[in-house]
Formats: structure tokens, sequence, C-alpha cells
């Protein structure tokens, strides 16, 4: 008896799986031919003799008048960008900007902020941090952007005080004319009244 299951457990290991049917096939399998794929049914072709799955492609172009209706949504009308998004990344930048925020090293904190705010765009904490570093380093109107622009994405978070607190400090917002002297050329001079 075991010689014979070994007999035909080696000629089992001669011939490869594939070579032997899973299933011999009935009297019925035998006799029963399948149509050539040419005679498809015509309801399953389309009038150019194609698969009907061409004509059901579905259109995945932005609705017409999207970009006006959402226009700050950040996708262009012609080109879509990919931004690059990591927040563990993100969130060791910020790590590292603290660490030389503690140190009172606000340039370096503040490219390690911004380096955040590459990985993941709108991040509360990294805007909030580096308006915190633009106020150390002296240049207050972008603090005030960041003050405002983190109000914008946390009004009631963890550090909404401090930045309604650090604005009320800041200088007001210096028009557009004051910061480029050619706009003031082309600006209409208003004229005092005289008495």
């Amino acid at each position: 008896m075991v010689w014979v299951l070994l007999a035909g457990w080696a000629v089992a290991q001669q011939y490869p799986p594939e070579d032997f049917p899973a299933q011999l096939p009935t009297k019925q399998q035998k006799t029963t031919k399948l149509p050539p794929e040419d005679s498809a049914p015509p309801r399953l072709l389309g009038a150019t003799g194609e698969s009907s799955s061409k004509d059901t492609k579905l259109d995945l172009r932005p609705p017409l008048g999207d970009a006006k209706a959402h226009p700050n949504s950040g996708v262009a009308d012609d080109m879509l960008e990919l931004r690059s998004y990591n927040p563990h990344k993100a969130q060791k930048a910020i790590e590292v900007g603290d660490f030389y925020f503690k140190r009172e090293n606000y340039r370096a904190a503040l490219n390690r902020y911004q380096e955040a705010l590459h990985w993941k765009p709108d991040d509360a904490e990294a805007t909030f941090k580096s308006a915190e570093s633009f106020e150390k380093i002296g240049r207050l109107q972008e603090a005030r952007a960041g003050y405002e622009a983190y109000l914008k994405l946390l009004a009631d978070g963890p550090h909404a005080k401090e930045a309604r607190k650090a604005l009320s400090k800041l200088p007001a917002p210096v028009p557009d004319v004051a910061r480029h002297p050619q706009a003031a050329d082309s600006a209409p001079i208003a004229e005092t009244p005289k008495n």
C-alpha cells in the first residue's frame, strides 16, 4: 500500500498541475459549442461594433461656471497643481521650530514653521507660530497677516486670545500706496477742502 502511494506521489511530481484538468468534462459539456466572439448579440455592441463600455465613459470635468461659483477653491481652470502634503514632516518641522524659538533664534524658527506650512498648508499651529516669529524679528505686517490667518482657521482655537491680543498691539495695516511708491504716482490726488 505504501509503495502504491509513493508511486502515485512520484508521478504527480513529474507533471505540473496545469497539465491535469481540475474536472473532467461531462458528456453535455463536450457536445455544447460556444458561439464565436464576433457573433455577440447586437444589443451588446454599439453602432460601430465596439464595446458598450466606451459609450458610458464618465465626464470628470468640473461643471460649467464652477470657477466663478467657487473662486477660492485653489484649482486653476486650465491646470491642476499638486501640492506636497505630509503632516508627519510638518509636525517634525514645528518641533524643530519650537526648539529654535526657545533658544531665541527666531529666523531659524520662522524657516521651520514656513516649512511646516509647505508640508501641511493651513496648519493652525504653524500659522500662529510663524506669526509670532514674524513679530519677534520685526516684520509686523507679516505678523498681522499671520495672526489674522490663524483667526480665520480657528476663531476659538487655543491661541485665539493671544492672537487677538497681539493684533491689538500691532500697528494698523499699511495701505498698498504707502508700500509701493510707484502706485502713488497713478493714484488720484485728494484735494483738501478750503474754508
